[in-house]
């Protein structure tokens, strides 16, 4: 027995038939090598699961598409641009805007485009006046001083977009343009403050009343405390209609952003006047106007050839220099003049009922009348208090006063005073630069100076626009 060994043979028990635990077994598959055996049935089930997978991730892809094409038909073109044209734009410079409640009625906004000596600070104080304006003078001067030496032409973007604001009495746009570390901008700082009905008066001011007709004497309105430019932004708000009187715009088409913007109801009315008589007013004032003469001489084409009218027997002086400023800068003004009344006679739309020309010399000739006419394109109203002040500021004993300065003068004979100053040079110089300008608004050119000289005949004839 001991040499004798038995060898029992080795029982292998399958993973399936072992003891699941508990005293169970698990399930045994017998027939797993048949499904095997036959792979078709393996195909088939693979076949149907591809489908059902490619159903699902194209119905998943539909859905997706048609919820995209929801939200851009029903969320982005309508309830944006609506909000758009709803908003009224507001600067970015000042939050303070983003909680100003909308205003229900538009309010009128009017531009007086003009330039220099053009009888733009007469015209201008007829709105000053009017108790229902707000009145701004000159405010791109600002822009000048601080971009000097920018040519004119260049200045030209950056005085609309500060339209742009003060037309939405956001008057925070002055701080661009005040001095870096200076005090705080008050209602005194902005230019031509001193005169300004709405700073003087009250509740600005004690010193006057806007209803009351009637000059602003600026040594009074010196002494009236400075305040912030929120409250006279306050004050904007409340007048139906802004005036804004400006040299610094050249050309209309400047403004047609603005005029094309549906938030803004602004019209434009154009202030001319004979281009001799400007350029005779802005040599006898070109010690104040220095700066803004080599600003729009400098706007010149250099390209051009100039061959100025020479007067042999004329001995040159120093004075010539500065008149030869004042006159060449009429060359770019009569340029842009030209511009904006080719626009004028063939108008936009936008441009289409906005725009009015108004000449000086029909507005000395019949004040009453023009002021009349003038106010209902601005649908503002007349009173018998603005019409005698029209005509007691256009019947004054004297045609001369200082420059800059609105005074009671004899505007009639003020209007045609170029013609016993200019020399016969000046004059044709003037007229070569500005013939299409006189043509279109009915200033007759002269051919000797004899006819000059000749004040029973006037030069201006009926106008084109």
């Amino acid at each position: 027995m001991r040499g004798k060994q038995y060898h029992q043979p080795l029982k292998l028990t399958a993973p399936w038939e072992k003891d699941a635990g508990f005293g169970r077994k698990l399930k045994t598959y017998r027939n797993h090598t048949k499904i095997i055996a036959q792979p078709g049935i393996v195909m088939k089930v693979l076949r149907r699961k591809k489908i059902v997978l490619f159903m699902a991730y194209f119905l998943l892809l539909v859905l997706t598409m048609l919820n995209l094409a929801n939200y851009k038909w029903t969320k982005e073109p309508q309830q944006c641009n609506q909000q758009m044209r709803s908003t009224t734009y507001q600067s970015r410079s000042d939050i303070r805007f983003l909680y100003r409640p909308s205003l229900a009625k538009k309010r009128q906004l009017i531009y007086v485009l003009t330039t220099w000596r053009s009888g733009s600070s007469f015209f201008g104080e007829l709105f000053n006046q009017n108790p229902d304006v707000f009145f701004l003078y000159e405010p791109m001067w600002h822009i000048w001083q601080k971009l000097y030496p920018g040519d004119a032409v260049s200045l030209q973007g950056a005085a609309r977009d500060m339209l742009s604001s003060l037309y939405r009495c956001d008057l925070s746009v002055f701080q661009l343009y005040s001095t870096p570390g200076g005090k705080n901008f008050t209602s005194l700082g902005v230019f031509g403050a001193t005169l300004n009905k709405v700073v003087c008066s009250y509740p600005l001011c004690s010193a006057y009343r806007k209803e009351v007709v009637g000059m602003v004497d600026d040594k009074v309105c010196k002494k009236c405390p400075p305040q912030s430019l929120r409250l006279v932004e306050e004050q904007c708000l409340k007048y139906s209609t802004t005036v804004i009187k400006g040299v610094r715009i050249l050309d209309v088409n400047v403004l047609a952003p603005l005029m094309e913007d549906p938030s803004l109801d602004l019209k434009v009315i154009h202030l001319v006047r004979d281009p001799r008589a400007v350029a005779n007013s802005r040599i006898k004032s070109r010690h104040g106007l220095i700066r803004e003469n080599l600003q729009v001489v400098r706007s010149r084409d250099p390209k051009l050839r100039r061959i100025p009218f020479v007067d042999p027997s004329h001995k040159v002086n120093k004075k010539d220099g500065s008149d030869y400023h004042s006159i060449g800068a009429m060359e770019v003004i009569c340029d842009r003049t030209s511009r904006t009344l080719r626009t004028a006679l063939n108008p936009p739309s936008w441009l289409k009922g906005k725009y009015m020309v108004v000449r000086y010399e029909d507005l000395v000739d019949n004040p009453v009348k023009v002021l009349r006419r003038m106010y209902g394109f601005a649908n503002l109203t007349s009173s018998h208090d603005l019409e005698s002040f029209v005509l007691n500021m256009t019947s004054g004993s004297t045609s001369s006063a200082k420059p800059f300065q609105v005074s009671s003068r004899n505007a009639t004979l003020a209007a045609s005073a170029w013609r016993t100053v200019l020399s016969i040079q000046q004059i044709k110089q003037v007229e070569d630069y500005c013939h299409h300008a006189m043509s279109v608004l009915g200033y007759e050119r002269v051919r000797t100076a004899g006819e000059v000289k000749d004040l029973s005949k006037s030069l201006v004839t009926h106008s084109k626009l």
